[in-house]
């Protein structure tokens, strides 16, 4: 643990891939614990980006439990690294509502030590084309491993999901708490999920952002909150994410002032999508 924490280390400080023009947004959205509606809240932020006209891709990166296709009513054949199986990348991507491209991460990561030099750079090569993506929305696995440090290294922006439970807010301080140790993240963004009012969202994110502030060295701002809602269980059932179904519910609300938000910070870090995978290549291998 104590190498690759270097090598976590390293990869944030590394400048070398960082290049504004024609790269794509990365943006790690985790948890500290399961259930807390990190993937509907990845998937319907995915969506209201695109209709803001802006091209988005979502990397289902929760290895082995990855549903994110299941909330968007789509069934991909292959992963991400049937690529290097000899698959081609429009292959592999699969188009889900208002034209939000998925790409599955399955259980591909845990193959990488396996894989050839030139199978690496092959592999790196047709991701190229996915840098004419805006935004990047990596969607990871709940909890503190090895994967979901991984992919807080190699995003630029890292969004953390909170409920007002207090289970959530002790694993989602932890995770914060190791990013702190690892010195892999120094800032965060906050979203409160399934707040009865907006109220109860700010009450929830101070909580939280007096605990970090109190003990750790990370900076934690609050992106916003989405309102408990009916239609967001109702959109789950029916695998229609509820920005389509219920445009005018609370929780799309929710999402819609968030990905104002996230529209209005100009990013002058775009390591797009060839730099994460290079960066998660010397972190796994």
């Amino acid at each position: 643990m104590l190498d690759q924490a270097e090598r976590l280390r390293r990869l944030v400080n590394d400048k070398d891939e960082i290049n504004p023009k024609n790269k794509a947004k990365i943006i790690t959205v985790t948890s500290g614990k399961g259930g807390v509606g990190k993937s509907n809240f990845v998937v319907n932020l995915g969506i209201t980006l695109q209709k803001k006209g802006k091209r988005v891709l979502i990397f289902d990166a929760d290895i082995g439990m990855g549903n994110d296709d299941v909330l968007m009513g789509i069934y991909p054949r292959y992963n991400i690294f049937d690529l290097i199986r000899g698959r081609d990348l429009d292959e592999i991507l699969v188009q889900g509502p208002e034209g939000v491209m998925l790409l599955a991460g399955g259980s591909g990561l845990n193959q990488v030590e396996d894989l050839q030099s030139h199978e690496r750079d092959a592999f790196l090569g047709k991701l190229e084309s996915l840098d004419g993506f805006d935004y990047i929305l990596m969607d990871t696995g709940a909890g503190i491993n090895r994967s979901v440090l991984a992919f807080i290294a190699c995003s630029e922006e890292l969004i953390i999901i909170i409920t007002p439970e207090p289970t959530s807010l002790t694993d989602a301080y932890s995770l914060v708490k190791a990013t702190d140790h690892f010195k892999i993240k120094s800032k965060a963004k906050i979203v409160v999920n399934k707040a009865f009012t907006k109220a109860e969202g700010n009450q929830t994110f101070n909580k939280f952002k007096t605990a970090v502030n109190r003990f750790l060295t990370v900076e934690v701002s609050y992106l916003g909150c989405i309102l408990d809602d009916r239609k967001l269980v109702q959109g789950v059932r029916d695998q229609v994410p509820f920005v389509i179904s219920y445009p005018h519910s609370d929780a799309s609300k929710g999402i819609e002032e968030i990905s104002k938000t996230l529209l209005g910070e100009d990013s002058k870090m775009r390591i797009g999508a060839q730099g994460v995978f290079k960066k998660l290549f010397n972190i796994f291998s």
